[in-house]
């Protein structure tokens, strides 16, 4: 895909007018959004979903991967919270919370080789260290209302539903699989549809 980042966009920062991307930001940016944007095409195909499960399962992780660490560019983060006040409920924290909660558990917890595989308890989120992301996510999500969505493949001319299961609880004895939050083909093809549309904000096409 042929793109350019925007340059020179404006917008309030402690009360002082910044123009982003910087030179540091533009070379970050521009190898993260080719990555990304290569594994959104792989990943969007109906091929991918024939691949074995360590393929699709490392592809999807490198996806998550560069996407929670392209957030961190501040207007993104603007945006983010631009599709808090305007967008459907819940939007805002699917595309900031729940996906950073997902590389987390992928990344920090390297001994899986399947999407299926991944789970994580209270004992394992806590090993380390109390209180760290994927913990303080549990208590805040545990027992939160299934969110349903829909997205549409013009490709196929198919549109898909699936829902977004937040564990019941978030106790000593729990197992929570990401299965469960998210089932791996339509969670997965949902979550680069959503990533691509709030990473696209920033670029000129």
């Amino acid at each position: 895909m042929q793109y350019k980042l925007k340059l020179g966009d404006k917008y309030k920062r402690n009360m002082v007018n910044s123009i982003k991307p910087n030179k540091a930001e533009l070379e970050f940016l521009t190898l993260s959004y080719n990555r990304f944007y290569d594994l959104f095409d792989e990943i969007i195909n109906e091929e991918f979903w024939e691949k074995d499960e360590w393929y699709r399962y490392s592809k999807i992780k490198d996806g998550f991967s560069v996407y929670v660490e392209v957030i961190q560019y501040e207007p993104i983060s603007f945006v983010i919270e631009q599709i808090k006040k305007n967008r459907p409920p819940m939007e805002s924290e699917i595309g900031s919370d729940v996906f950073r909660f997902i590389r987390n558990l992928i990344i920090h917890f390297p001994f899986y080789d399947s999407w299926n595989q991944v789970w994580i308890n209270k004992s394992l989120a806590n090993w380390n260290k109390e209180g760290q992301f994927i913990d303080r996510f549990l208590r805040n999500y545990a027992g939160k209302n299934v969110v349903k969505y829909r997205f549409w493949e013009e490709d196929k001319k198919l549109m898909t539903y699936l829902s977004i299961k937040f564990p019941k609880s978030y106790a000593d004895n729990d197992k929570i699989y990401l299965k469960d939050l998210l089932n791996e083909k339509e969670g997965v093809k949902f979550s680069f549809i959503l990533m691509k549309k709030i990473l696209d904000t920033q670029v000129l096409k």
